[in-house]
């Protein structure tokens, strides 16, 4: 290999690097601890747990998982095996407005009485609508069981669990031959950071290489 053909590609390298750093903090995830104010068959009952957001990029849209770090309410009688079945809402907040429903499976074991209720996972599908940042934050939490309803609803306005940036479909960036919408994969904190960096390495080094080279020819010329 000629040397401008190998400092071309040392320095679209470098360029490579450089971008990496620049693109990474597209998205923001934290714990927050919701409050929650639960509306139960047998009075009312609150207990605070750390509620964590997550996300991966799926076609169009993003599968949000939401976490608890605690459990929440409690039974006055035991819950055996998949008596309890969860769900909630997660709020969009910044560039979109409305919620998205999370749901998760029965209970896998007893839960003994008047002891916190552990929730599982819970799991929905978000498609932007609109492109720029968008929050998610923990909504209203519902728990059915034995045939009754619990609501617990967050009465510490809780900030957002997730941030990101997102792109509705059709709006995407597209790649230099115009065809098609770039890459977006892996874990919702950097999903879109990876999916924009995707593309702008390869046209960044790409264009690098096409230069330098060219730039080299004609010293050597």
């Amino acid at each position: 290999m000629s040397y401008p053909k190998r400092t071309a590609l040392a320095l679209a390298s470098a360029l490579t690097g450089s971008v990496v750093l620049l693109a990474a903090p597209a998205a923001h995830a934290t714990v927050v601890d919701v409050d929650y104010q639960c509306k139960t068959p047998i009075g009312d009952k609150s207990a605070v747990s750390p509620i964590d957001i997550k996300g991966v990029k799926s076609g169009n849209g993003y599968t949000l998982t939401m976490s608890f770090r605690k459990g929440v309410s409690s039974s006055p009688v035991e819950l055996g095996k998949g008596a309890m079945k969860p769900s909630a809402v997660i709020r969009l907040g910044g560039a979109e407005s409305g919620q998205v429903q999370v749901s998760g499976p029965a209970n896998a074991a007893a839960i003994p009485a008047n002891t916190p209720i552990k929730i599982s996972d819970l799991t929905g599908t978000y498609t932007p609508k609109k492109s720029g940042k968008v929050s998610f934050t923990a909504g209203v939490l519902t728990i059915k069981a034995l045939g009754t309803t619990t609501t617990c609803t967050p009465g510490n306005s809780p900030k957002p669990s997730l941030e990101l940036d997102v792109t509705a479909a059709g709006g995407a960036q597209n790649t230099s031959d115009g065809g098609g919408q770039l890459p977006k994969t892996g874990p919702l904190d950097s999903a879109t950071a990876l999916g924009t960096l995707g593309g702008t390495v390869l046209l960044t080094g790409a264009a690098a290489v096409s230069w330098l080279t060219r730039r080299g020819q004609r010293v050597t010329g």
